[in-house]
């Protein structure tokens, strides 16, 4: 099985190269312009040559080997957990009967298996252990990286009521849009329902959240407090359980609702003139002119 994967390996070499030039250059540079103000200008060349080229080997170093700090990084809790787990062994049977270390293991082992909250606190813990380790293939097999095969790096994770949530830090060449399309694998890989993802941080699109989901708990029964309130000698008419079909208002008057009554039309009184004579009937505007046809 490669561990490193012969891009990231050349990648790496690569960047090592010029960590090592730029590093070695610069403060070389750097450290003859100071020692020249002390000493003669070539002894101050030598001075800088001697103090850039092992700080570029350093430089050279740390970027050559971050693809195994990286994976270090990723079994970082685990070694440390196996580390812990072996040295507490060591020092209980160095010290301790074999009955007696094996009681103690029992114990150990079968009490949080026993205690329902414990059991369940310990097996959250390890499926964040293991979605760290699933998120990883998925980045490593379907999802796009940059041209040097960096991958986005997985930081930490913790237990959540509906799964685990996750906190990752995207390299360059991938981003939060890249993801989203990929949902759907990411928890088929992961055994889970869903896969949410949410910016961590709002001045950073890097840092993003992954909230692993695999259990609903919306639909759990919930126990309600108020059921033992009710009597259960009350009657089942003063049972606050019994929805009222209707309103009963025995102390409102209904309101008188009366309606305007219809007359006949007002009919307008004809206008008089002056000298209380009628006026005469205009001709209405809608009639033809005789004196046109005559």
């Amino acid at each position: 099985m490669t561990v490193i994967e012969a891009k990231v390996h050349r990648s790496s070499a690569r960047n090592a190269k010029m960590a090592f030039i730029l590093t070695a250059v610069i403060v070389g540079l750097l450290a003859a312009v100071v020692a020249a103000s002390y000493w003669h200008p070539i002894v101050a060349l030598i001075v800088g040559a001697l103090i850039g080229v092992p700080t570029g080997a350093a430089a050279w170093l740390l970027v050559r080997v971050w693809p195994v700090l990286r994976l270090l990084w990723w079994w970082t809790p685990e070694t440390f957990l196996g580390v812990g787990l072996l040295t507490c062994w060591v020092q209980l049977a160095n010290h301790t009967p074999t009955v007696v270390t094996l009681l103690v293991v029992a114990l150990l082992v079968g009490v949080p298996a026993v205690i329902r909250p414990v059991r369940r606190q310990v097996i959250a813990w390890t499926w964040c252990l293991i979605v760290r380790h699933r998120l990883r293939v998925c980045f490593a097999q379907f999802i796009i990286a940059n041209q040097s095969g960096s991958l986005p790096l997985i930081l930490w994770s913790r237990p959540t009521p509906v799964g685990e949530r996750v906190w990752v830090y995207l390299r360059p060449g991938l981003s939060a849009k890249d993801l989203e399309g990929r949902l759907d694998k990411i928890a088929v890989t992961c055994h889970a329902s869903t896969v949410l993802i949410e910016r961590a941080s709002e001045n950073n699109a890097a840092y993003l959240r992954f909230d692993i989901k695999r259990r609903e708990v919306l639909t759990a029964t919930v126990g309600s407090p108020l059921v033992d309130v009710i009597d259960p000698a009350a009657p089942v008419s003063a049972s606050p359980l019994t929805v009222p079909t209707a309103l009963d208002l025995p102390d409102i008057d209904a309101p008188t609702i009366t309606l305007p009554t219809q007359g006949k039309p007002a009919t307008k009184k004809p206008a008089t003139s002056a000298n209380g004579s009628k006026p005469a009937a205009s001709p209405s505007s809608d009639t033809d002119d005789v004196s046109d046809w005559i």
